[in-house]
């Protein structure tokens, strides 16, 4: 979005698909569209020398790129043991229950109806497989069940759609809480200051060699969208299309229904911490 672009701390992407980190590799879904970006990144997650792998997102219900997983991890001489969710929207989640019967794999995601197979995930939990360490971070925000993977041994964090390669994610009103997505951000800034985070492997777009920075741009921009917001309702516009008509003047018009989600819950927000009144 034009504003975003003047912020400070703009991250620079690198490479989408193709291999990341050291036990990372990126395989495209085919289903580009102005939400999802270029299409959701399918992550292959394992150890290089262990011959298991773990799946985070499968993606849509698409069987040419499922297989296309598939034969990706075998080339490296893997196995798919494991599928990892980061949250349950159809981009992500919905081919997964098809790809756990291609590869006879469990599938674990925060919320328990997209469970197969094993338990659900929760705060602190530490997936093992093969070796492979994956730490699981609660970030709530872009909806109630987001998650994200911190892989210590890469200094990696997996984003879901949290944090993107490209642009910012929609705070999905009214699933979604920018209260609980501000806290995200901050957990996941903790990350970078604390645990050595260096690299964003992102559900959308290419991946951020600066997680610390792409971290500080997300805080500010979200800084910078309330503030727009509580001036627009201050000079009288009340409603949410009303708003985003004002704040996102400049923005491609397919784009505002997504906007209008993400403004909903910027007046939730600025409501609960009376900002604004009768909004």
């Amino acid at each position: 979005m034009t504003e975003a672009a003047a912020l400070p701390g703009q991250p620079r992407g690198g490479a989408i698909s193709g291999p990341a980190t050291a036990r990372a590799h990126c395989v495209l879904a085919p289903n580009p569209s102005a939400m999802t970006l270029d299409g959701t990144n399918t992550w292959i997650v394992a150890e290089p020398d262990s011959d298991l792998a773990v799946v985070i997102d499968p993606g849509p219900l698409d069987e040419g790129h499922l297989r296309a997983v598939i034969d990706t991890a075998e080339r490296a001489g893997k196995r798919i043991a494991l599928t990892l969710l980061t949250h349950g929207h159809p981009d992500h989640a919905e081919g997964a229950a098809r790809f756990a019967e291609l590869t006879h794999s469990a599938v674990r995601a925060l919320d328990p109806a997209l469970c197969l197979g094993d338990e659900g995930l929760a705060a602190g939990d530490v997936v093992t497989t093969g070796g492979l360490e994956l730490r699981v971070v609660p970030t709530p925000g872009h909806t109630a069940d987001s998650l994200c993977f911190h892989l210590p041994a890469d200094r990696a964090v997996l984003s879901g759609d949290t944090i993107l390669g490209r642009g910012t994610t929609v705070v999905a009103h009214p699933d979604g809480r920018l209260g609980d997505y501000l806290d995200s951000l901050r957990r996941l800034r903790s990350l970078t200051v604390d645990d050595g985070v260096a690299t964003v492997l992102p559900g959308h777009g290419p991946v951020l060699n600066d997680a610390q920075g792409a971290v500080e741009f997300y805080l500010a921009h979200r800084a910078h969208r309330l503030a727009q917001v509580e001036t627009a309702v201050e000079a009288g516009h009340r409603t949410p299309a009303e708003v985003v008509a004002n704040v996102y003047a400049d923005v491609d018009r397919s784009l505002w229904p997504a906007a209008e989600l993400s403004v909903r819950a910027q007046l939730d927000y600025l409501g609960e911490h009376g900002l604004i009144d009768g909004a």
